[in-house]
């Protein structure tokens, strides 16, 4: 209850501040509810509000961007999304404060788009816009003709928000001995030397639209170090334990991505060399059974139009440089993406069917979905999520997890 107070007084006070303030006020409520194909249980029963709250002048502009997401009575998830203040002089901008940073040309896919950690809670059925964690940062736009250059530095370390153990999306994975957690070293603390830095160089022509971009970073995802303990009494080693011991690690990284148009196709394509990953390995010299190797990771993708219809496919893939035999993962991960979309009655209906499909592990997931808009304010959204495949795919891991869902929304 002391929570929810806390939220009410926080909503109350933005709200009072916006109308003094005379402030631009915008957001939506939405009812969410997801049932389960095999149980008929629900998997999901959410309800959203989203505010947003700007005000913008010659020199200067503020946004907030507060979201709030109840589960059940007694769960209430406020997402401060952004909070910033932008200060605008002749050749360039300034960012301040809580903010989404969205960087690349690829659609569902993130390999450039990184200085924003993902909130994979959900795994990736969340809209784009919402999966993205903010992120407390001072970002620099600097303006050439054309072209801009962009720093945003990043003062603390936010990683990856993963589900929780009880959750349907949380991954059970097999262990060969028991394991115990050690999560000690899994907290960056907040330093100058432990700050994050991103530079991008992005430029329009009347030809081709590119970025190129850098990093200095921090692996979103702990890697999983291990110490296997055994028990030598009987004369053979018997493993009897693991130590696990999650610690995020330095990364570099460098990318970039264009789209330009032929013959009415537009052409897409990015990419991001890392170096400096850590891998699980099983070979027996390897310290904490881990290898440091280079990955690279890059998309080609194209959309088009068959009369009414909208078109977008792309083909990711993911390598690991350097492979051995030895490693868990594998060398190569290859997937694709399909979307098509066919907007009727004046574009009051729309039909959609989105899919990821994992041509490595022969797995997929298919979304078809149809949206109807009562008005500019009002809609109603029909869905499934649908997980096929292999067990040990991406997708194929979370067949029981295929759903039908609906989502009412009403625009303020």
């Amino acid at each position: 209850m002391k929570t929810k107070g806390l939220i009410l007084i926080l909503l109350l006070a933005v709200s009072q501040l916006t109308i003094a303030q005379n402030a631009d006020f915008s957001g939506f409520a939405r009812s969410y509810t997801g049932i389960m194909y095999d149980t008929g249980d629900f998997s999901i029963l959410q309800n959203t509000l989203n505010l947003d709250i700007s005000k913008s002048g010659n020199k200067v502009a503020f946004k907030a961007n507060p979201m709030l997401y109840s589960y059940n009575a007694d769960s209430l998830d406020l997402r401060l999304r952004e909070l910033y203040l932008d200060l605008y002089f002749k050749n360039f901008d300034l960012r301040i404060g809580q903010q989404q940073v969205v960087w690349g040309k690829a659609d569902g896919v993130f390999i450039t788009d990184v200085v924003s950690p993902l909130n994979l809670t959900e795994f990736l059925l969340p809209d784009f816009d919402e999966i993205r964690t903010g992120v407390l940062a001072t970002k620099f736009d600097y303006y050439i003709g054309n072209s801009t250059l962009e720093v945003i530095w990043l003062p603390n370390f936010t990683p990856t928000i993963m589900p929780a153990s009880n959750s349907i999306w949380s991954v059970n994975r097999d262990f060969m001995a028991p394991p115990a957690f050690d999560w000690s070293k899994s907290t960056i603390n907040p330093s100058l030397e432990n700050s994050e830095v991103f530079v991008k160089y992005s430029a329009l022509t009347s030809k081709i639209d590119f970025e190129l971009m850098g990093g200095y970073t921090w692996d979103d995802n702990p890697t999983m170090h291990v110490d296997k303990q055994f028990d030598m009494s009987t004369g053979a080693p018997v493993l009897t334990g693991l130590n696990i011991t999650p610690e995020h690690h330095r990364l570099y990284l460098g990318g970039g991505s264009f789209s330009t148009e032929i013959f009415g196709v537009v052409l897409r394509g990015e990419a991001a060399y890392y170096n400096g990953k850590y891998f699980q390995t099983q070979d027996p010299t390897a310290v904490d059974a881990l290898v440091e190797k280079d990955y690279l990771h890059y998309l080609v993708g194209m959309d088009f139009s068959i009369k009414d219809v909208k078109f977008s496919t792309q083909f990711i893939q993911e390598t690991v440089l350097d492979y051995d035999e030895n490693m868990i993962n594998e060398e190569i991960q290859n997937t694709m993406t399909f979307l098509a979309r066919y907007d009727m009655f004046r574009e009051t209906l729309h039909l959609d069917l989105f899919a990821y499909i994992g041509l490595s592990n022969e797995d997929a997931l298919i979304r078809p979905k149809i949206t109807y808009d009562f008005d500019d304010s009002f809609s109603l959204l029909l869905g499934s999520n649908i997980f096929v495949g292999d067990e040990n795919g991406r997708f194929g891991q979370y067949k029981d997890n295929s759903m039908v869902y609906m989502k009412l929304k009403y625009n303020f």
